[in-house]
């Protein structure tokens, strides 16, 4: 589904996950190929995530890789100077 906005939509995309209980490696794999998607397409992801998800994000050692906000509100803040 996000495949459609890499490919028709802005150059932006914000993926609010703070809501998300849980993600697992399969998870993380999806985000990775997201933002590679994005990235070829000269665009830029950002991620809103809570402690759960930054935890996993952080085991993995790709805090530096992916852009991540601490709410909607500095992720829409972030885009605008793009």
């Amino acid at each position: 589904m996000v495949d459609k906005y890499v490919e028709e939509g802005p150059a932006s995309i914000i993926l609010d996950l703070y809501q998300i209980d849980f993600i697992d490696s399969s998870g993380i794999g999806a985000l990775v190929q997201v933002a590679k998607k994005v990235q070829q397409a000269n665009g830029k992801l950002q991620l809103i995530a809570n402690s759960r998800v930054m935890q996993t994000i952080k085991m993995v050692r790709l805090e530096q890789f992916f852009k991540i906000q601490p709410n909607v509100e500095a992720a829409l803040e972030n885009a605008k100077r793009a």
